[in-house]
């Protein structure tokens, strides 16, 4: 069915005048993302010349779509803001907290009797505010968002940083935190810096080996995990044509890995044919109708260089599969060069398991291709050298391929199937023996691989590539073992070669499903009553953060001082601390708990300036707190990289850190820590990080006239007496220096309901 066809009717109705406005206003062709966002831009803003990677602007997204592991926080502010109903269509989709360990259907009953509180809390809130909620089972956020809610041209916002996901289907879909889903729930504008653009030409077809995976695979190699971080990534060409829509979505998915704020791709024949198989034919039939306006200008992509701020070419007739890892989602190797590479870094080679599925492959079509390997396991007289599991990513597909045989075929070759949720790809794998954290490597058809994402096993060498790859890899049991030339030794002893993969774009019989797992919300929602027990150690009700007091802030202690690559997951676990993510006392027990200490390299241990003694960075801040003492957070570049939880910025401003200070943050982040009344500051100059003691006490001067592209000065006064002047700057405008002033962009919210 096609969900909220009355709001998709208006967006068309209206595009094309808005379209026409900017591109008279600016005066040149348009790029597809410039259409979508222009079309979107707030009613109070009228089309300019916003500057790119400058210019603040409030834009209207069409929806908003939330996990339950971060629904839950967004959902408890929401709960502050005195809104009887979300003013603009908005979903819950629980599949964080679904633990992979036996198989999907004993997995799905444990974790509704553990999460039974946070699934009836998260029920009976959508119920209330009019909210669509997908029940524990039903899929992936992003698979069941692709399959009912995106659509060409359209703009939404989600809690999870692969919210990107929908740019498959030709929306600017963008992963946010809970606050910002909040204002949007709220009826407020939503505040974006107006993105630089990165144009991604596709010539040439994907053939043999190659996948869609491979493309963003080969992308990240080439921007790093920060290479795309301000900048909306706009696939074309013939190579994307030429791309399923499902096959769209993954490289859309996994631009999250180079920091872009969204992917996206022209309206095509693909994405009609998914928009109707998927029972959308009346969003089809209006896409079809303004389809010039769901793709940029011909001049645009005729001399992209005029249009984009960078252009990447790449020729998908030689593109090689890839294999990306470890530890970093941006190594990127040629499956050529795999064995050299292994060779030369060490790397175990003997693969423990195999995974495909997860958010970023888990279509038919994945599945499909999956399957014509796993046909090749008995019939060329081979077997599994590795463990092997698959994730469907919603009950559609998972009931469409079962009633499709491919399931028995998985089942044949001794593979496991998990749970419709996200299992291994966020932590939430019970595997056996990784607490051990002995050497190993895994591979998956995930997108994060950063050191214990999957399994909690520092020791886990976790590398990314296409199902297809994956299965093959998981039949040979070799890191080593390029598919595209090497032979397999069979039970006869005889050496045989795996046949290139092949599959359906789409089911040829349709998709199918008993129960896709939906619950609509009450048309009236005044008399539903959501209840949290004080006792519950999963929920509790926030209260409102403290108003900055008007003051510079002096003598706050240096809490961290993070060495490296410092992630959301360092800041911030998943895994067995989501059971705690709607309860911020209790979550915050995990705060920077991965982050190493740039003094001692290790991590969870850092100096209570107070008593001289090391030990857990929680518990250190939490003696901070208790002594009326403030501190400061200082990092690395890239600060903030992954995941879009914004309990990562709530943490430490529940503890009572003031300020974080790093080279450079992740946008989600930086954008989180606003939000919240955190004080998000950047080096002037990168050496002073260098200039940070451990025992040091910092003043941050210059608040009393904080003010828009004016810096701010810290004192560093040292154990030794001596002292370090040093200026730091912000991207704060005046909005956000209100949210500081108020303690949090919520508490003005509050306000403006009161009032």
């Amino acid at each position: 069915m096609a969900f909220d066809i009355e709001m998709i009717k208006k967006v068309y109705a209206e595009m094309p005048a808005k379209v026409d406005a900017a591109r008279k206003t600016l005066g040149r062709p348009l790029t597809l993302s410039e259409k979508i966002l222009f079309a979107h831009v707030h009613a109070d803003y009228k089309a300019a010349s916003f500057e790119r990677g400058k210019s603040y602007v409030d834009f209207a997204p069409d929806r908003v779509a939330m996990q339950d592991a971060t629904a839950q926080m967004a959902l408890l502010q929401f709960m502050q803001a005195g809104r009887p109903k979300v003013a603009v269509p908005s979903t819950v989709h629980c599949d964080h907290l679904i633990t992979a360990k036996v198989e999907a259907k004993q997995d799905l009953q444990v974790a509704n009797m553990e999460s039974k509180e946070v699934y009836d809390f998260l029920a009976s809130v959508s119920n209330k505010y009019g909210i669509g909620f997908w029940k524990p089972g039903a899929g992936i956020i992003h698979q069941v968002v692709l399959e009912n809610y995106a659509f060409p041209g359209g703009m939404m916002i989600g809690t999870d940083s692969h919210t990107v996901n929908a740019g498959g289907l030709g929306m600017i879909a963008i992963g946010v935190g809970g606050a910002d889903a909040c204002d949007v729930m709220a009826g407020l504008p939503w505040e974006l810096k107006w993105p630089k653009l990165i144009g991604v030409k596709l010539t040439g077809k994907l053939n043999g080996w190659t996948a869609p995976k491979d493309v963003i695979l080969k992308v990240a190699g080439i921007l790093t995990v920060k290479g795309g971080t301000g900048a909306i990534v706009e696939y074309f060409g013939e190579g994307a044509t030429s791309m399923s829509c499902t096959g769209k979505g993954t490289i859309c998915n996994m631009g999250a890995e180079i920091g872009a704020t969204t992917s996206t791709f022209g309206y095509d024949a693909s994405m009609s044919r998914y928009l109707k198989a998927t029972g959308r034919e009346e969003i089809a039939t209006a896409a079809d109708a303004i389809a010039s306006y769901l793709n940029a200008d011909k001049e645009v992509y005729e001399d992209p260089t005029q249009y984009f701020d960078e252009v990447i070419e790449i020729d998908l007739n030689q593109l090689e599969p890839h294999l990306n890892g470890p530890f970093t989602p941006d190594l990127a190797t040629p499956i050529s060069k795999m064995k050299e590479a292994a060779a030369a870094n060490g790397w175990p080679t003997k693969i423990e398991v195999g995974l495909i599925g997860s958010c970023t492959n888990s279509s038919y079509e994945d599945i499909s291709r999956a399957v014509s390997l796993a046909k090749q396991v008995k019939a060329k007289g081979l077997s599994l050298k590795s463990e092997f599991t698959i994730t469907p990513g919603s009950e559609q597909v998972r009931f469409t391929v079962e009633r499709d045989g491919f399931l028995d075929e998985f089942n044949n070759i001794g593979a496991k199937v998990f749970a419709n949720a996200c299992g291994p790809c966020i932590g939430m794998w019970d595997r056996v023996g990784a607490e051990k954290k002995e050497k190993n490597t895994i591979v998956h058809s995930f997108n994060r691989n950063f050191a214990k994402r999957a399994d909690g096993n520092p020791n886990t060498f976790a590398f990314v590539g296409s199902p297809e790859l994956v299965t093959a890899l998981a039949i040979a049991g070799d890191l080593n073992f390029n598919p595209l030339t090497d032979t397999l030794t069979n039970d006869k002893g005889e050496q045989v070669k795996l046949d290139a993969p092949s599959g359906y774009e789409l089911p040829v019989r349709g998709f199918a499903v008993d129960d896709p797992g939906y619950q609509a919300p009450a048309v009236d929602g005044s008399g539903v009553t959501v209840a949290v027990d004080p006792a519950s150690k999963r929920l509790q009700i926030l209260a409102p953060f403290d108003a900055w007091e008007g003051t510079d802030l002096k003598g706050l202690k240096l809490l961290i001082k993070a060495k490296g690559k410092c992630t959301t997951d360092h800041i911030s676990m998943a895994g067995p601390w989501l059971k705690f993510r709607g309860h911020l006392d209790n979550i915050s027990n995990n705060m920077l708990i991965g982050a190493v200490n740039f003094f001692n390299e290790k991590t969870d241990n850092v100096k209570n300036q107070l008593t001289g003694e090391y030990g857990p960075v929680p518990a250190t801040q939490r003696a901070y707190k208790a002594a009326g003492v403030g501190s400061i957070v200082v990092g690395d570049e890239n600060y903030g990289e992954g995941s879009s939880r914004e309990h990562a910025a709530m943490e430490p401003r529940f503890l009572g850190v003031r300020a974080i200070l790093v080279k450079s943050f992740a946008r989600i982040h930086e954008t989180n820590l606003k939000k919240q009344g955190m004080l998000a500051l950047t080096f002037v100059d990168k050496t002073d990080y260098d200039k940070i003691l451990e025992d040091d006490t910092i003043d941050i001067n210059g608040l009393t006239t904080f003010a828009p592209g004016t810096p701010l000065t810290l004192t560093l006064n040292h154990a030794d007496g001596s002292r370090h002047v040093i200026q730091v700057q912000h991207t704060y405008n005046q909005q956000q220096i209100e949210w500081f002033k108020a303690g949090a962009a919520l508490n003005i919210i509050r306000k403006q309901v009161a009032g």
